[in-house]
């Protein structure tokens, strides 16, 4: 891998941030090469992994990763690791007394953490005992490299409770902080409003959190920045306002991109917790949008109100938005393409350089858009795939905003990954017509700009071409139609009704990075619903852990005013009925 590289520090605030992490780092891990011989990809994993070395002189590559979940998420997972496992220390027992054992059984392991415990039980935890003189030779395979050996198709739709259930990487010992007063599972002491998790972060937890920053950011030689993925309904939504805060503070002049997640329905859900999922949005956008260079909900809901609209619907996937394990999924495609730009060997855009080119005059909200997957048929050209799509876009909203075909743009950053093997540009023969104008173009940004520029005319716009696909290993889920052949492309002639899915190993994305006029009735939608009730007579408890009723509306003012902002005042798309009121 390359010796130099702009590092990047994540952090996963949350459980569905957690899910949405999980299954994006399955991906990445799917891109590393283990072959010192084989030619580098375009993706730099040194970006966001580091090297290190096990007990038994293994090579690892594990996530700069901090995680950040509540008491009894991690179920079969230990929070050290298994990588540098020391071994169990007795030396503090020193009670003399009798003493009463009380056994509880452990989760029961679904097939995936089954085959994953074959594998480390054989060759991993083994490394324990070797030799110290044995640990200076280092071994070509990596850890992670022996699991690329599970290789068969699993249905975990059943078995999965939580996000390590289908977690198929090693992660570092500094990665994992539990948050002890507060469960995940039951009704009693939960995480559920803002003040709340502004609250946590103090006193043992913020120094285990500011140990982890300086461990993972004193071994980066060019830190580029942070992305954090954060829950936004529930207490994790004050806890990413404070640790984006802190890192705006501490490491101000780097990147800092945060992705709000928020699933499409909650189990056990209520109205009054509808009410705290409301509230817990509409603080969290405006204070993680103050502290980032950059902010961009991700969420499969109709919008963050509470009647949200139908999540959208993908032509060619067969996902049930209500399942975590599905919709997280969904959002991880999404994000491995997103991301891809500040990620790259070669031609790398700094993420601060991403969020500057979106985040003009003080718009610093943006919505992302995906197709997901794109539509492309094996041996065909990008502009036969666009032009396939020629009536509309085919991305779908990531972020509850509407879609802007159509009309202007602030920024936009389109990227797309995965045409490999596929043709850019189209050569039509000497003295035939192209049959679009997009034929006739000469490179595949220029093809790309061209068809997204006919939707948003005279509008900013950034492209992105990434070769490699977004690859596909077990456990993730099944969830592509049968239109759709092993490599992601549409299968020509289409298979008759009824035919089975094949397993597809990997699929191309398109994605789009907007700050436009859409984003003004979203935002103009959440402080219209934050502001529709008394919150002092129906959840006076919201606000038992702070914040303080006027920092309260002094963040819906702010909302309001970062509304103001989205304003097309071309005449491009129709004003909202709460826009009017604060013009009078």
């Amino acid at each position: 891998m390359s010796s130099v590289c702009r590092e990047v520090v994540t952090l996963q605030l949350g459980h569905y941030a957690n899910f949405v992490g999980t299954h994006w780092w399955n991906l990445q891990d799917a891109c590393l090469s283990y072959d010192p011989e084989s030619p580098p990809g375009e993706i730099q994993s040194d970006v966001v992994f580091r090297e290190g070395q096990t007990l038994g002189g293994h090579v690892t590559y594990t996530p700069r990763l901090i995680v950040m979940d509540l008491k009894g998420s991690l179920r079969t997972l230990r929070q050290e690791g298994s990588l540098y496992d020391a071994g169990k220390d007795t030396s503090a027992i020193t009670w003399e007394g009798s003493l009463v054992m009380h056994k509880e059984s452990p989760p029961v392991k679904n097939s995936f953490l089954e085959d994953l415990d074959k594998l480390d039980a054989g060759e991993i935890l083994a490394e324990a005992d070797f030799s110290s003189e044995s640990a200076g030779a280092v071994s070509v395979e990596t850890v992670n490299g022996r699991l690329a050996r599970v290789q068969k198709g699993y249905t975990l739709e059943g078995s999965v409770k939580v996000w390590s259930d289908f977690l198929r990487i090693h992660l570092h010992p500094r990665t994992i902080s539990v948050i002890h007063q507060y469960n995940h599972d039951g009704e009693a002491h939960r995480l559920e409003a803002f003040g709340q998790g502004e609250s946590v972060l103090q006193g043992p937890l913020l120094d285990e959190l500011e140990d982890k920053l300086h461990f993972y950011v004193e071994e980066c030689d060019y830190l580029q920045g942070f992305q954090v993925f954060c829950d936004l309904a529930d207490g994790f939504s004050g806890l990413g306002s404070k640790v984006t805060e802190m890192l705006q503070d501490s490491y101000g002049g780097r990147g800092l991109l945060t992705w709000g997640m928020a699933p499409v329905s909650h189990p056990g859900s209520t109205p009054v917790k509808d009410l705290y999922h409301l509230l817990n949005w509409t603080l969290g956008t405006v204070h993680m949008a103050t502290n980032s260079s950059l902010f961009c909900p991700l969420t499969l809901r109709g919008g963050l109100g509470r009647r949200p609209g139908c999540p959208p619907e993908f032509r060619h996937l067969t996902y049930d938005p209500s399942l975590w394990y599905h919709s997280s999924s969904v959002l991880a495609l999404a994000l491995d393409a997103v991301t891809a730009p500040y990620r790259l060997r070669t031609n790398a855009v700094p993420m601060w350089q991403v969020a500057d080119t979106l985040a003009v005059s003080g718009r610093k909200v943006a919505a992302a858009y995906g197709a997901v997957p794109f539509p492309m048929m094996h041996g065909s050209s990008l502009p036969d795939a666009l032009s396939a799509c020629a009536a509309e876009l085919p991305w779908r909203p990531l972020s509850a905003c509407c879609e802007a075909g159509g009309s202007r743009c602030y920024g936009q950053w389109t990227t797309l990954k995965g045409f490999e093997g596929q043709k850019l540009i189209s050569r039509p023969s000497p003295g035939i017509k192209p049959p679009t104008p997009l034929h006739s173009l000469h490179s595949g940004k220029d093809v790309l700009s061209a068809y997204v520029s006919s939707f948003y005319p005279s509008s900013p716009l950034v492209v992105q071409l990434v070769s490699s696909p977004c690859r596909l290993t077990p456990p993730f889920p099944q969830i592509f139609s049968p239109s759709l052949g092993p490599r992601g492309c549409l299968q020509t002639p289409p298979p008759p009704p009824g035919s089975p899915s094949p397993l597809v190993s990997s699929v191309p994305v398109m994605t789009s990075l907007q700050s436009g006029p859409t984003i003004e009735p979203w935002l103009s939608e959440l402080h219209r619903a934050a502001t529709a009730f008394d919150i002092r007579r129906v959840a006076p408890s919201f606000f038992s852990q702070g914040p303080e009723m006027a920092d309260f509306q002094d963040a819906l003012e702010q909302l309001r005013l970062l509304a103001r902002r989205y304003r097309d005042d071309s005449g491009g798309v129709m004003r909202s009925s709460s826009e009017d009121d604060d013009d009078e």
